[in-house]
């Protein structure tokens, strides 16, 4: 990851910077805001845990923590792709409730300016568009942006904080 940032967030034009964490799942790239991100980890042993949604992997020990960890391709309804050596847990913070993400790979952390950023159209490759606050287009690739706050509803973290 490389990470080419300083403290401001606006750059020379007055224009507001957004630092995110850019991530693939499929052939789709999505970033998160840095700020939501605790920690990326490789992939560790996932503990089941019956009568869980079907999208929830299961729970692992994160340093004496119990979090529920999400598959994202489940999640966004995609098809399911072995885990490999450059799958990852994005951890963040939804609700007041740590989780880890599945994903297929952590790219870098990018600083862009806010005005690259455009709502996204009604249906973005089959995902469902209220996940997503906006599309990034950079020079060779468009970013879709996350809404941590609406990949899971109230009453999914609510439900997942009984696994945790």
């Amino acid at each position: 990851m490389s990470a080419n940032y300083d403290q401001s967030n606006q750059n020379a034009k007055g224009n507001e910077i957004v630092q995110l964490v850019s991530f693939n799942i499929g052939d789709e790239e999505f970033g998160v805001d840095i700020l939501r991100v605790q920690e990326i980890n490789r992939m560790v042993e996932i503990t089941r845990v019956p009568n869980s949604p079907e999208y929830v992997e299961g729970v692992i020990n994160l340093r004496g923590k119990v979090i529920p960890i999400i598959q994202m391709r489940k999640r966004m309804n995609m098809d399911a792709k072995p885990l490999d050596k450059d799958t990852r847990i994005v951890v963040v913070e939804i609700n007041k409730k740590v989780i880890g993400f599945i994903v297929d790979g952590v790219n870098e952390v990018l600083r862009i300016d806010k005005t690259v950023t455009e709502a996204p159209p009604a249906m973005v490759s089959g995902i469902d568009s209220d996940f997503i606050t906006s599309i990034a287009k950079l020079e060779d690739r468009l970013l879709i942006l996350l809404d941590l706050e609406k990949i899971l509803s109230t009453n999914e973290v609510d439900d997942l904080k009984k696994l945790g």
